[in-house]
């Protein structure tokens, strides 16, 4: 075969991976809240996603469309990997149609996740707020499943109130674990609730660190709460440099070409979702 060939074969399976979903098959499912919904998914080939913390897949329902979804298993998880999906629109319902056995079409992983070799070694703060616990979950999971490689680890969590906290379960198994700092809160009291009533910078009075110029952050929630969540973590003396943010906004074709989610020069699904903070504090729009 020329050199042309193998050049054009090379570039035509590049591209296919880019643009052309791969089979895969709803493994589980699972009600969380009134509007998310578990999904495990695998792919018919029986490969691995082969993921980085911090990034999304775009879920394909034929005839229907196509969804930018985080990933909230961590690449340690072999054979399947998480879904969270949250009922916005069309393509996002008939995701929640889903049933155990449907096929869909996966494309990706695509974005930036967190790099994180930068991370080990470290101490590590992850401030997850509402369904920004799915993406950060993936890298949580992560940290959990080789704990040996990071220093102290702070997880801060907050949602607006006890009944749309994911992952129930593993977060009381996460409260109960003695080799890190878990904080939960909640911005609405509910009956029964007996812990933290307020948003999540209420937590930040309640955990020290030893030694912030060592602390990475990690950051993910809606949109509002960045600005103050990013001014907790700076008074905590934790280097802008040290934080990092998932900034998952208006994405839709996962490679850059529909613009959707650009902020000034920068296109979110290609260049992020994870950003360092100190490199995009002075766009106007990031943050």
């Amino acid at each position: 075969m020329s050199k042309t060939a193998t050049k054009t074969k090379d570039t035509t399976v590049a591209a296919s991976g880019l643009f052309v979903p791969r089979m895969a098959i709803v493994k589980k499912v699972e009600n969380f809240t009134e509007k998310e919904k578990y999904l495990e998914i695998a792919f018919e080939d029986g490969s691995d996603l082969g993921h980085i913390p911090g990034q999304f897949v775009e879920v394909s329902i034929f005839g229907c469309g196509e969804a930018p979804i985080s990933i909230s298993s961590s690449p340690t998880k072999k054979g399947a990997f998480d879904l969270v999906v949250r009922k916005v629109g069309k393509v996002t319902d008939k995701i929640h149609q889903l049933k155990v056995g449907d096929r869909v079409g996966i494309r990706g992983p695509y974005g930036k996740g967190f790099d994180v070799k930068t991370f080990k070694g470290k101490n590590v703060l992850f401030v997850a707020g509402g369904l920004g616990y799915v993406p950060l979950r993936s890298f949580i999971n992560y940290v959990l499943d080789c704990r040996a490689d990071f220093k102290e680890v702070t997880i801060l969590y907050g949602a607006r109130e006890p009944k749309e906290i994911l992952y129930k379960d593993e977060i009381a198994a996460m409260e109960s674990r003695k080799d890190i700092n878990f904080h939960i809160t909640v911005d609405r009291f509910a009956e029964g609730w007996t812990k933290n009533v307020g948003v999540i910078t209420t937590l930040y009075p309640k955990f020290k660190l030893a030694d912030p110029s060592n602390t990475l952050a990690a950051i993910c929630g809606p949109p509002i709460m960045y600005k103050f969540a990013v001014m907790e973590t700076l008074g905590k003396n934790i280097p802008a440099e040290n934080i990092y943010v998932s900034l998952e906004r208006r994405m839709k074709c996962g490679v850059g070409k529909c613009g959707h989610c650009q902020i000034n020069s920068i296109y979110v699904c290609c260049e992020g979702p994870v950003f360092n903070y100190a490199k995009i504090r002075d766009f106007k729009e990031a943050i």
